[in-house]
């Protein structure tokens, strides 16, 4: 995850607090110039999201470009796979956002687990820009290259202010199993998320879920 160091202060420390994981498969998500408009807003820091399991039903995926502020004040334009997931149940799920420049600090790490207690973390209408993910994945009733507007096997496109291509490249699946997850995302929404032994931390340095 790339770092942004400056002047950062207190008040810029401004941390992801829905933990998120996403699904892939291997695909190229071609952005080319004006197919995708810059659509939704996202902080100026990544997060990593790790889990043993991820038990997805009703799987699609398409390209778009996320746009934010860094924490060194300058604007910055992200492509991502927005990966969407009817519902999803996630075993033992930790996220981690670091803040580097804290004065007198350094670094300073926020860490969040929950899904290891024998009750897994579950959404509905999950949906997780992603920009990086590595997992061990079997994908159910896949459908490869249809139009983003056309993948109805999961909950849709975002809608509201997003302005993904419709047209663009997609896939789809009826359902997705993932293990050992490991994922770099800008941002996550879903309509619900429950949190089963929820634990949380914040910590001087830098510590990071992988």
């Amino acid at each position: 995850m790339s770092q942004v160091r400056g002047g950062t202060r207190w008040k810029r420390f401004a941390v992801v607090m829905v933990p998120s994981v996403a699904a892939t498969a291997a695909i190229g998500v071609a952005l080319a110039q004006g197919a995708l408009a810059a659509s939704f807003s996202v902080s100026g820091q990544s997060f990593k999201v790790s889990a043993d399991k991820l038990d997805g039903q009703g799987f699609s995926q398409y390209g778009a470009l996320d746009t934010g502020t860094g924490l060194d004040g300058k604007s910055a334009l992200h492509p991502v796979a927005v990966s969407a997931f009817t519902s999803a149940d996630i075993t033992n799920m930790c996220q981690s956002v670091v803040t580097p420049g804290i004065p007198y600090l350094g670094s300073v790490s926020l860490v969040l687990k929950a899904g290891g207690s024998g009750t897994p973390v579950h959404a509905d209408n999950l949906y997780i820009d992603v920009e990086d993910l590595g997992a061990d994945a079997t994908f159910r009733g896949i459908d490869i290259g249809v139009a983003a507007k056309d993948a109805t096997k999961g909950p849709g496109m975002k809608g509201g202010g997003e302005q993904a291509n419709p047209y663009g490249f997609a896939q789809q699946a009826t359902s997705a199993t993932l293990t050992d997850v490991k994922q770099t995302a800008w941002a996550t929404t879903a309509g619900t998320f429950k949190l089963s032994g929820l634990k949380m931390s914040v910590s001087a340095g830098t510590h990071e879920c992988y």
